[in-house]
């Protein structure tokens, strides 16, 4: 778990005699809920952990350090956790923070109505010992659990149940959607989707404030251009991202300051690997090329991913071979190599799987996700035409996207994926193993990718102690991943923020803006 540690985040130094003031910053989307274990996703938990919180967090250096919990310790032979809870803590409204509510929040996010229970896959039982000591027991040794529930969040279950949000609703929304009530460090005063939320300062945190602010707003712009000219005339303090032509200009204006980082998030394609046919070619209706492996391995081919970094990202992201990136715990450093650009191998990869003319298919990207996502899947799509497969682009906005994805709605998707544990067992449970409701496993593999070693090899890397072991188990997984091109993955994409010079931050590697590291000078 070292290299976790190694990750280091920009701080800019933070001025103490700073008077308190206001502050404005922009985003491209918006938080689709309110509702902390509705959306497992970065938009939606970064902005939440300004508001609830988790028995535990990550600091600036992304390393676990205590929140609700004060301290924890494993039980018996690695049967479970031991948490031990901060006494005098109370939600937003005043109630108190007990066990119950630990309870309660573990029930209710690891429910099928939540899109967070795969957090829990290795989770017995959850036990109140006291009302403040909470035992979760697993199922086996699971020496990195801890890390893993840093984004899970605790809800108040009195103020739940009582405004009929005792499970969350992503479909159709309920109180949770639009109102919040954690303990973190602000709260929400005013929630306008799509235009603009409000947060002012929890006069009844328990932690000590490193911020000055006395309000906080957050205006979603979709267009980086009118995100940039809102930064530049002051109407806002911080944008995310910059666009990345814009960078050096902005570099030499003494008014703005341009943070940049790498993030821990990877972007790769996806394919519908169990679908019977293609969903969206002119000609080939009763097959998927993209179950037969050759073709999948034609695609990572035919990319040339050093272009694509060099001409829509100016140089400022980094091409990877695996689901995560090299700062991550378990990169394996012998699968290091990716599938170089050889668009002759991908035509020869083509012909072999009986696609000597090519096929016609449908690619689904989103808009307004990911850092130039739209013209990195343009890019795509006419990298793939020159050997033959030619893509229909479809790029819609994430609030869109997901439900595209989730029912199938696609050949061929544009996918994120940060691990929020900085593990590489993270993206194996998620998007590798085959999707299991019961176990809680395969949340976000859309294509339903399946492979029986690493469905096995996935309970021994969550329970091996032994690192050298456990870097054996996930090389093996890398490799059988790569060889048979589950994924393509692209690069890891780079963070890029834009602030006023009178601001002082902290950038973390997952992407997620902190408020209460926010100084105003």
């Amino acid at each position: 778990m070292q290299r976790l540690f190694q990750i280091a985040a920009l701080t800019l130094g933070l001025a103490s005699s700073a008077q308190a003031a206001e502050f404005t910053w922009s985003v491209t989307t918006d938080p689709q809920t309110m509702d902390p274990h509705a959306v497992n996703s970065a938009p939606v938990l970064g902005f939440l952990n300004n508001i609830y919180e988790g028995l535990v967090r990550r600091g600036k250096d992304m390393a676990i350090e205590p929140a609700l919990a004060t301290s924890w310790e494993p039980i018996g032979e690695g049967e479970g956790w031991r948490f031990n809870l901060r006494e005098g803590v109370t939600f937003h409204d005043g109630s108190p923070f007990t066990a119950e509510d630990v309870l309660f929040s573990y029930q209710r996010a690891s429910d099928e109505a939540s899109d967070t229970r795969s957090w829990f896959a290795p989770v017995s039982d959850v036990v109140v010992v006291d009302e403040f000591t909470v035992d979760i027991m697993t199922s086996a040794p699971n020496p990195i659990f801890p890390s893993s529930i840093a984004n899970w969040m605790i809800m108040d279950s009195g103020w739940a149940e009582a405004n009929n949000a005792g499970l969350p609703d992503k479909e159709n929304g309920n109180h949770a959607t639009l109102n919040t009530n954690g303990t973190g460090a602000f709260r929400v005063t005013a929630r306008e989707p799509g235009l603009r939320t409000v947060l002012e300062p929890f006069d009844g945190w328990w932690g000590d404030a490193e911020h000055n602010i006395t309000r906080a707003e957050l205006k979603p712009i979709q267009n980086p251009a009118t995100a940039l000219a809102a930064l530049l005339s002051g109407d806002v303090d911080f944008i995310n991202p910059v666009p990345i032509q814009d960078v050096a200009r902005l570099k030499e204006n003494p008014e703005v300051e341009v943070i940049q980082g790498i993030e821990a998030r990877v972007i790769m394609l996806g394919f519908s690997h169990e679908a019977s046919a293609l969903k969206y070619s002119a000609e080939t209706t009763d097959a998927n090329p993209f179950a037969d492996v050759r073709v999948r391995q034609a695609v990572a081919h035919a990319i040339n991913v050093p272009a694509i970094l060099q001409t829509i990202m100016r140089g400022n992201a980094e091409e990877v071979s695996q689901l995560v990136s090299p700062a991550m715990n378990g990169y394996s450093q012998a699968r290091a190599d990716r599938s170089g650009y050889d668009p002759d191998r991908a035509r020869a990869l083509l012909a072999d799987a009986g696609y000597a003319d090519g096929f016609s298919f449908g690619l689904k990207c989103p808009n307004d996700r990911y850092l130039n996502d739209e013209s990195v899947c343009q890019a795509v799509t006419g990298m793939l035409a020159q050997v033959g497969m030619r893509a229909t682009l479809d790029a819609m906005p994430v609030q869109n996207y997901w439900p595209e994805l989730r029912a199938d709605n696609y050949d061929m998707y544009l996918l994120g994926w940060s691990p929020g544990t900085f593990d590489a067992e993270h993206p194996i449970r998620f998007l590798a193993s085959t999707p299991n409701e019961e176990k809680k496993l395969g949340s976000w593999n859309f294509g339903g990718y399946s492979n029986a070693r690493v469905d096995a090899l996935l309970p021994m890397i969550q329970s091996e102690i032994d690192a050298t072991k456990r870097q054996a188990m996930i090389d093996e997984v890398t490799q059988i991943l790569q060889d048979e091109a589950a994924y393509v993955p692209l690069y890891v994409q780079p963070l890029v923020w834009g602030t006023r010079s009178n601001i002082a931050l902290t950038q973390r590697p997952d992407n997620f803006f902190i408020l209460r590291w926010v100084t105003v000078n």
